[in-house]
């Protein structure tokens, strides 16, 4: 019997160009888009109930709007950031800012 055969012994050898200068494989690259300071007030309000829904240390969000996550979790003393308080009581009807990231999903 001869060598063990590979896949690749049927594939060429490629060998792949360098990144740009500066640039290693270990480093992510910076997103584009995403400074905060370019970002616009609603934006930058919604990241941060984007934010909020993503943290579970203040329960679940699912099946509920956010202003009832807030109260809940304020109830149980998890001390949930005021500044989401104060986002969603100066957007009352807009569901973009009430409902969380998951409420389009179904439980």
């Amino acid at each position: 019997m001869g060598r063990k055969r590979f896949i690749t012994d049927s594939y060429p050898v490629v060998k792949k160009r360098e990144g740009p200068p500066g640039h290693s494989k270990g480093e992510l690259a910076p997103e584009l888009g995403k400074d905060t300071q370019s970002l616009s007030q609603e934006e930058a309000k919604l990241e941060l109930l984007r934010q909020f829904d993503l943290a579970w240390e203040y329960g679940p969000c699912t099946g509920i709007t956010r202003m009832q996550r807030w109260h809940r979790a304020d109830q149980m003393g998890l001390k949930p950031p005021l500044e989401v308080h104060q986002v969603l009581k100066t957007h009352p009807e807009d569901p973009r800012f009430q409902f969380s990231l998951w409420h389009l999903y179904p439980l």
